[in-house]
């Protein structure tokens, strides 16, 4: 299993995603779309989760495919990130035919971010506006870090941030994961530089510092904020031909991956979710189902620590840096 040539979600081709944020509210959003609809799962295991439209990814619902995914800071607040999404969409004519009306299926999933230091005191909700350009953004290079849904991120004792990551299998499917690292838990080994993700790192890509052993395995890591400034949301895709049921088990094999590179992950105050996309692109065996899933999971992993390791430094910061920790 190798990476792809970026490294990013968009190594499976047609995917491009797109960032929009505000550094003063300390917020924004990402979106995965498509030039055509994919179809998408979901599986959620965090206990304080914030959504629209998931349950339409339901394996027996009518929809079976969707027009984009979108992530966002801003708890509730967040979740019209997706209208704006689904302006865009509507404007390009996408969207699902009902009667001569097109209809852009736009689910979405939200972060808390509303404690991390930026002035959250606007007169009009600015997510639907967020969403619209984050849509207008989308591409196939993108940033990570402090960017997008993960402008405002926060770990236990870090900074969170916008990861990316994937994998070449060797049957020749791709698959990739992008998250918004926003924990209540930690990412790095009690309060060493070393993180949990380090035995799934392919060619250095977060610092190469290798595993650690933990020194308190079963001290919880209590963080400088809001024990509910949470909630890490992802999304991995492949370019197999998944039905929704298939899609939705690599959504769930892909927190195994989640629960790798935090500690602790699935809490009653964390909201995490990960969708999942296939494209469709290429046939995918029973046994292919296993490999996907396999790599869903440690993509997943190291996108997290990806996004924590990319994070930087800006005005009204409440917590360092991976890469400036004394800041």
């Amino acid at each position: 299993m190798k990476p792809g040539p970026r490294n990013l979600i968009t190594d499976v081709a047609g995917l491009l995603v797109g960032h929009a944020q505000d550094d003063t509210i300390k917020t924004g959003c990402t979106v995965l779309t498509a030039g055509r609809p994919f179809v998408a799962g979901v599986h959620i295991m965090g206990g304080a989760p914030g959504t629209r439209e998931t349950e339409l990814l339901a394996p027996d619902r009518l929809v079976q495919e969707v027009d984009a995914l979108v992530l966002s800071g801003g708890s509730a607040f967040g979740l019209d990130a997706a209208s704006g999404v689904a302006d865009g969409l509507r404007a390009m004519g996408r969207g699902y035919e009902v009667a001569g009306q097109r209809v852009p299926i736009v689910p979405g999933a939200i972060l808390f971010d509303l404690l991390n230091g930026g002035q959250k005191d606007w007169v009009e909700n600015p997510y639907r506006p967020l969403g619209r350009a984050a849509l207008d953004a989308a591409a196939s290079d993108f940033a990570l870090g402090t960017v997008g849904a993960g402008t405002g991120a926060t770990t236990a004792n870090l900074k969170g941030g916008l990861g990316s990551a994937s994998a070449v299998l060797d049957s020749g499917l791709t698959v990739g994961a992008l998250v918004a690292v926003n924990a209540v838990g930690s990412v790095t080994v009690d309060n060493t530089p070393h993180f949990w993700a380090a035995p799934f790192e392919i060619d250095d890509e977060f610092g190469a510092l290798g595993p650690t052993t933990p020194q308190n395995p079963s001290q919880f890591p209590r963080t400088k904020l809001s024990p509910r400034a949470n909630t890490t949301i992802g999304i991995v895709a492949t370019d197999a031909a998944l039905t929704q049921a298939q899609a939705t088990r690599i959504a769930i094999a892909a927190h195994d991956g989640l629960a790798r590179a935090i500690v602790p992950a699935h809490t009653p105050f964390d909201g995490d979710l990960v969708f999942s996309a296939a494209t469709g692109t290429k046939p995918a065996s029973d046994l292919d189902l296993l490999d996907i899933g396999h790599a869903a999971a440690t993509t997943m992993a190291r996108a997290i620590a990806r996004g924590v390791f990319s994070a930087t430094s800006a005005p009204g910061d409440l917590l360092p840096c991976w890469q400036n920790p004394d800041t």
